[in-house]
């Protein structure tokens, strides 16, 4: 199992980025993905996820999306209204034996992307 995230970069608070995991190996509309973010000198925290619903953390739930493509394998994270404190290295991550309650406990997701930078400047 190969993730593969994509479409961080630098933006100016306010803007919007859309990230992008795809996935191969593992066939993405049959379990959950995850997004996870990594600001510098902070743990890794759970940002939101999906399978058959979709799950946010607080911070972001009134300013992301996420959404899939089945036909293409992959997840997107559409952010919008970035501040400063978004700033982080996003990851995507999947497993095959999530259940619905353990979305944001990154340690029941085996498989990770690389991560993509995400800078929010002020």
């Amino acid at each position: 199992v190969q993730l593969q995230a994509s479409g961080g970069g630098l933006v100016q608070a306010g803007d919007s980025l859309r990230l992008s995991c795809t996935g191969s190996g593992l066939t993405f509309s049959s379990y959950v993905v995850g997004w996870f973010r990594q600001a510098p000198g902070q743990e890794r925290e759970f940002v939101s996820a999906i399978r058959s619903s979709r799950r946010y953390s607080d911070s972001v739930r009134a300013r992301f999306t996420i959404s899939r493509d089945n036909a293409k394998n992959t997840v997107y994270l559409q952010m919008n209204s970035l501040l400063p404190e978004d700033t982080a290295k996003y990851y995507c991550a999947t497993g095959t034996t999530i259940i619905f309650g353990m979305w944001d406990d990154e340690r029941k997701y085996p498989f990770w992307g690389q991560g993509t930078l995400v800078t929010v400047s002020s």
